[in-house]
């Protein structure tokens, strides 16, 4: 934690003997905090919380750069690819496809490209643990599922909304289309395409109006190793620590993207109500 301080620090154009006054601590805390000898307990970052809050110092931006440069510095080789995985509890063993059956893509091990992604899935809890990880999928059988309809179809598959039509061949489509697959990369369905997708599948808006959000909403990709062939390539290069004066600003973002997104999309279906497919009449239509 002691760059970060020393960077929020220099952000405000302080000396140590400022700072330390600003947060109503002494000199040498501020001395120790920066050079590594103390890390300031909960009650400590709170205040640094809301003094940074009211400074409206980036601590965010701050968060995500010290990540993608402490990533960067691994120097991972060419023939691996480098991902983040947010753990509620912290990895225990072997890395294996143990997440819920009704996820995205199945159960699997759900590393994405954007380590914000897993950082604010993460946030809210305090024994999390936020990894660095690569995987050499040279060897692998892979699926890379554009963010479109057929992205949108799999998800419902996956997450047991097809269920009603599961002998017909629409059906079967999406239950082959990854079956024999070890890695499936495809759109993050964060906070923000929860609501979209849950909107879809109630028949709310249409396929178009879904297409369109995905474009709009840049959630990034996931990789998911779905097999332990797939687990067994994964690597984890990197344990980083987020302090709980982080943890504070990636909640207050996720919640700001989270309303930001909902808005964009509640726009987005508005415009488009009245075009495409509901996800009841693609239903009917493969019966």
């Amino acid at each position: 934690m002691q760059e970060i301080i020393k960077e929020i620090r220099a952000y405000l154009g302080l000396s140590q003997a400022e700072f330390a006054d600003k947060l109503g601590v002494t000199f040498a805390t501020v001395n120790r905090w920066e050079n590594g000898r103390v890390v300031p307990n909960k009650l400590a970052q709170i205040k640094l919380y809301e003094f940074c809050k009211e400074k409206e110092v980036p601590v965010y931006d701050m968060t995500i750069a010290r990540v993608n440069k402490e990533a960067k510095e691994l120097n991972i080789p060419n023939d691996r690819v480098l991902l983040y995985h947010g753990s509620k509890k912290g990895i225990v063993g072997k890395i294996a496809p143990i997440s819920r059956d009704k996820c995205d893509f199945g159960k699997g091990f759900y590393m994405g490209t954007d380590p914000a992604q897993p950082l604010t899935l993460i946030c809210d809890f305090e024994k999390s643990t936020f990894y660095v990880v690569s995987i050499k999928t040279n060897e692998l059988k892979m699926l890379k599922v554009p963010a479109d309809i057929d992205w949108a179809m799999l998800v419902a598959y996956h997450r047991g909304r097809m269920e009603r039509i599961n002998t017909t061949e629409f059906y079967d489509k999406y239950r082959k289309m990854d079956a024999d697959k070890d890695v499936i990369v495809g759109s993050i369905a964060n906070d923000k395409m929860f609501y979209v997708l849950d909107n879809f599948f109630l028949g709310n808006i249409t396929d178009l109006a879904l297409v369109k959000s995905l474009s709009a909403l840049q959630l990034g990709e996931q990789y998911v190793a779905v097999t332990e062939k797939a687990c067994n390539e994964i690597k984890i290069e990197k344990e980083i620590e987020i302090s709980y004066m982080e943890r504070r600003f990636l909640q207050d973002r996720s919640e700001e993207n989270r309303a930001k997104g909902v808005r964009l999309a509640n726009d987005i279906c508005k415009n488009y109500r009245r075009e495409g497919k509901f996800f009841d009449e693609i239903l009917d239509e493969a019966k």
